[in-house]
């Protein structure tokens, strides 16, 4: 728990980094003891799991990517990749054991780019997370990313039959000059083509990513963006910021950030929020976006800051009350090519190797800040029955500078801890605010590869 007081600095840098999950796999390590999955998860709730297949493979890498991926798959590595994601997944299931009920509520094939894979290589993934891991897909919510490029009719047909609810495309700009200039070669026709195929599969729910902060990126080329995304009335958006980092394609090319692209990215930010909100979509986070009409978002009883989650795959995590493991990781291009070797050469799969144990301080900062980031903020209730205290006696100087800062909504009552919109434009510097000491050391540690 936070003691020590926090300064305000006379400036805040609105993207210090995007906190999708806490902690950072980078503050990972090899785990010495190599804990047996079975035990790990004895004890733990697994009535309401979260399940997520991660395929390493891309047709093209963009330039702002530093996500576990390769370009390609020679030979016959796809087969050899779900050969081993089948074994993972059995070795997973017996872990979980019959002590107590195992439910998934929700599952996730992401990347990577899961359409990579073909449409018979697809079926066999649905297969895998329903016979080896024992997900039902067509009882519970299932998101798939895809590209414009892998988007084709028949792996879309395959998807919609085994029950994918949602679909995401990454499209980033619908302006071709930005695409080279994100390093993300494509044409506006092949986008619109995917769109319309993704359409005509009738999911339910089309999710459409955008990034702002491109360079040459202009108000009025944003909005041409914005309004091409909007003519398909996408149930979401997402509207990223684009990063600069180490050993991306951006990265080699010098590419780097300052003040004035703060202001930039910023600027877009808001005018992208607005204009969303104008055509009636409902802000759920700084990023995501929702028609007020879209089918529900899924399972009630699930929720990511309480709920354990199984990770399939070489660059997928999982996670327990007390431990967050994974495998290891890399952004360079030769150690994902090794490292995705190394896990298809893998037999035993019982026991975690790297990962971050979570104690009763880095469970309240996950806790909160998983809470905070969202645009309906924080029963206040609900962290003090996990907890036994409150926020603002376990995070004073945190929640104070936030206060100070204009990122707390006043008007949210004693009840509810909520973002207001500067906050909630702020979330890349609020997320990393509450990062623990021990986790930024070892983030700082952690040397890129």
């Amino acid at each position: 728990m936070s003691t020590a007081p926090v300064t305000a600095p006379a400036a805040v840098r609105p993207y210090e980094s995007y906190v999708y999950a806490y902690p950072h796999k980078t503050a990972y390590r090899p785990l010495p003891d190599r804990p047996a999955l079975r035990a790990l998860w004895a004890g733990q709730r697994t009535d309401a799991l979260s399940l997520y297949l991660h395929i390493p493979f891309c047709e093209v890498r963009c330039g702002f990517c530093n996500l576990f991926t390769r370009i390609g798959a020679p030979g016959e590595l796809t087969t050899r990749y779900l050969d081993a994601l089948a074994r993972q997944a059995t070795a997973v299931r017996e872990a979980l054991g019959d002590d107590g009920p195992v439910r998934f509520a929700a599952a996730a094939f992401g990347g990577g780019t899961p359409t990579f894979l073909t449409a018979g290589e697809l079926d066999r993934l649905c297969d895998i997370a329903e016979t080896g891991a024992g997900a039902d897909l067509r009882a519970v919510p299932l998101s798939v990313e895809t590209s414009p490029a892998t988007a084709t009719a028949d792996r879309l047909a395959v998807l919609a039959d085994r029950g994918a609810t949602r679909l995401s495309i990454g499209v980033q700009s619908f302006v071709e000059e930005e695409a080279r200039a994100a390093v993300r070669p494509q044409r506006r026709a092949e986008v619109e083509a995917a769109l319309g195929r993704i359409r005509d599969a009738r999911f339910p729910v089309l999710n459409i990513d955008l990034i702002y902060g491109i360079d040459g990126q202009t108000p009025a080329s944003w909005r041409r963006s914005l309004d091409a995304a909007l003519a398909w009335r996408p149930e979401e958006l997402y509207l990223y910021p684009l990063y600069v980092r180490p050993l991306t394609g951006l990265g080699r090319l010098g590419a780097s950030g300052d003040a004035a692209w703060d202001e930039q990215r910023l600027r877009l930010y808001r005018q992208g929020r607005d204009h969303l909100l104008a055509q009636g979509y409902e802000q759920r986070s700084m990023r995501m976006f929702r028609r007020p009409d879209a089918p529900s978002e899924g399972a009630d009883d699930y929720a990511c800051q309480t709920d354990g989650m199984i990770g399939l795959g070489c660059g997928a995590r999982s996670y327990t009350a007390t431990l967050h493991y994974s495998f290891d990781y890399a952004v360079d291009m030769r150690e994902i090519r090794s490292i995705i070797d190394a896990y298809t050469t893998t037999e035993d799969f019982s026991r975690a190797e790297v990962g971050r144990r979570v104690d009763g301080d880095e469970a309240r900062r996950r806790h909160l800040l998983q809470s905070l980031l969202q645009a309906a903020g924080m029963e206040v209730a609900d962290y003090r029955e996990r907890f036994g205290g409150g926020p603002a006696e376990d995070f004073p100087a945190e929640l104070a500078r936030f206060a100070a800062l204009g990122w707390l909504d006043p008007a949210a009552g004693p009840g509810l801890l909520r973002l207001s919109p500067e906050g909630l434009a702020h979330s890349d510097a609020l997320g990393p605010a509450l990062f623990s000491p021990a986790v930024r050391a070892a983030m700082a540690a952690y040397l890129p590869k």
